[in-house]
C-alpha cells in the first residue's frame, strides 16, 4: 500500500426526493489497498458506488477518483478504471467471447493472452450466446474482461453473486495478484470471509452512514474471544471477572469452562486463571462476522446485502 489516494469520499449525501439514501458516507482508499465495503440491504453501497462511478451525482459532500471530481470527470477517470456489478446483463445476441472483445475494445484495452487464461481459469465456453448463460456465467464474463484490463482501480460489487466455490477462489486469487501488483480495489460484498480474506481496510455502512472504518485487526477490540479452558483447581472468581460473558461451566468441579472474553480485558483475565494452573487453553480471536453481527444483532429483519 502507498500514500498515492486513489479514492477520496467525504460527507457523501444523496437524496431522492425526501429519502436519504446516504447521510455521510466518509471512505479513503489508497494505491495497492483493497477496501472491503459491507453493510446489509438498502445500507447505501451500491449508491455509494453509483456516485464514485459518476453515475449519479451526489447531494452533498464530495467524491473525488483520482483527485478529479466523480461526476464533472467521470469520463476521464473511467479510462483507469474496471466495475463489475452484482448483477451482469449482456447483449443477448452476441457469444461471450464476442462481449469480452467488445468490453476490452471499449476499454482501450485488447484481447490478450491473460484474456485467454482467466476463460481457461474460469471455464467458460465463449462460444455461446450470452441469453443462454446462467447468472453465474454472466458474471465470468464481466470478471474475465475486468481482470484482462491494466487499470489502477478496480470496483468490485457483489462480484461472486452466482459463482460456485472453485470460481470465488479464482477470484480471490486475481484479487491478490492485482493487489501484488499496486493496483487498488474497492470490494462490495455481502460474504464477510471473502473480506476477511481479502481487504486491508473495511468499512462498515449502515443507514446511509459509514459507522466503522479499519483494519481488522484495529477492530477486534470492539468483539470478543472464544475461550475453552481447563484448570487442575476450581477457576474461583471468575465469574465476577470483568469482561466475561457467557460463562458456562462444564462440570461442577469447574475447572472445565467456555466463554466469551472482552479482547482488552484477555490480560487481567489470563492472570487470574493462572491461580488455578491452565492444564488446556484454546482461544479463538474475533472474525469479521462477530463484529458485523455486534453491529446489526439489534435489527434482525436486515440481513447482509448490497
Amino acid at each position: 500500500m502507498t500514500d498515492k489516494m486513489i479514492l477520496d469520499v467525504s460527507g457523501l449525501k444523496k437524496s431522492f426526493g425526501k429519502v436519504e439514501a446516504l447521510k455521510d458516507v466518509n471512505l479513503q482508499l489508497h494505491g495497492g489497498e483493497v477496501l472491503g465495503f459491507i453493510g446489509p440491504n438498502g445500507a447505501g453501497k451500491s449508491t455509494t458506488i453509483r456516485v464514485i462511478l459518476g453515475l449519479i451525482k451526489e447531494s452533498g459532500g464530495s467524491a473525488t477518483v483520482f483527485d478529479e471530481d466523480a461526476w464533472k470527470d467521470s469520463v476521464k477517470i473511467h479510462k483507469d478504471l474496471a466495475y463489475v456489478p452484482g448483477d451482469v446483463y449482456l447483449w443477448p445476441n452476441l457469444t461471450g467471447g464476442q462481449t469480452i472483445d467488445m468490453m476490452l475494445h471499449m476499454s482501450g484495452q485488447k484481447h490478450t493472452a491473460k484474456t485467454d487464461q482467466l476463460i481457461s481459469e474460469f471455464k467458460l465456453d465463449t462460444s455461446k450466446k450470452n441469453r443462454t448463460y446462467s447468472k453465474g456465467n454472466r458474471q465470468k464474463v464481466a470478471l474475465i474482461a475486468a481482470f484482462s484490463t491494466d487499470v489502477d482501480l478496480y470496483i468490485f460489487d457483489e462480484p461472486t453473486s452466482g459463482l460456485d466455490p472453485l470460481n470465488e477462489l479464482i477470484f480471490q486469487q486475481r484479487v491478490a495478484e492485482l493487489k501484488a501488483h499496486g493496483k487498488s480495489v474497492l470490494l462490495s460484498s455481502h460474504i464477510l470471509s471473502e473480506v476477511e480474506k481479502m481487504c486491508d481496510t473495511i468499512s462498515i455502512i449502515r443507514e446511509g452512514k459509514v459507522i466503522e472504518t479499519g483494519s481488522l485487526e484495529s477492530m477486534q477490540h470492539l468483539t470478543r474471544n472464544v475461550v475453552a479452558i481447563t484448570t487442575a483447581s476450581p477457576m474461583d472468581g471468575l465469574d465476577k471477572a470483568k469482561g466475561i460473558h457467557q460463562l458456562n461451566f462444564k462440570n461442577d468441579q469447574h475447572t472445565i469452562a467456555e466463554f466469551t472474553v472482552d479482547s482488552d480485558e484477555i490480560g487481567a483475565v489470563m492472570d487470574l486463571l493462572t491461580q488455578s494452573t491452565i492444564v488446556q487453553l484454546k482461544t479463538t480471536p474475533p472474525t469479521l462476522e462477530d463484529l458485523f453481527l455486534r453491529y446489526y444483532h439489534s435489527d434482525e429483519s436486515q440481513k447482509v446485502g448490497e
